[in-house]
């Protein structure tokens, strides 16, 4: 399976996630091939709205580059949306963390699967938080 299925798939799940949890939820057509800041996901309820970067990994650390993580930004600050890095390790459930939560490198953005299980937060964690951090 290529990674494009793979993140298709992932993206795929989560809406579906979403909407079980009575959340409308759609993936956002051309997310990362076109040439405008557009998430992955949007995600929105009673006036809330998520705007999410997805990932999925069988390695130990997920990195994004500062282009994908810098368009989830400037998204959200036009929209008025709370921007999300869901991630999902082999095995273990989705979690989600701010943009301000990741850690830095010198030339990318990178979550630690023990970062993510420490800090993310779990979807009814998440769709239960207050707006903001």
């Amino acid at each position: 399976m290529g990674a494009k299925t793979k993140g298709t798939g992932a993206e795929r799940e989560l809406v579906h996630l979403f909407w079980a949890k009575e959340w409308a939820a759609s993936r956002v057509a051309g997310s990362g091939s076109i040439k405008y800041p557009v998430p992955d996901i949007l995600a929105s309820k009673n006036k809330r709205l998520l705007a999410i970067e997805c990932k999925t990994t069988k390695n130990d650390s997920q990195y994004l580059t500062k282009e994908e993580v810098d368009d989830l930004k400037t998204y959200a600050k036009i929209t008025g949306a709370e921007p999300y890095i869901a991630v999902r390790f082999a095995r273990e459930e989705w979690r989600f963390l701010h943009p301000d939560e990741l850690d830095v490198t010198v030339s990318q953005f990178v979550v630690s699967k023990k970062m993510a299980l420490e800090h993310g937060r779990l979807l009814d964690a998440l769709l239960g938080a207050a707006k903001g951090i």
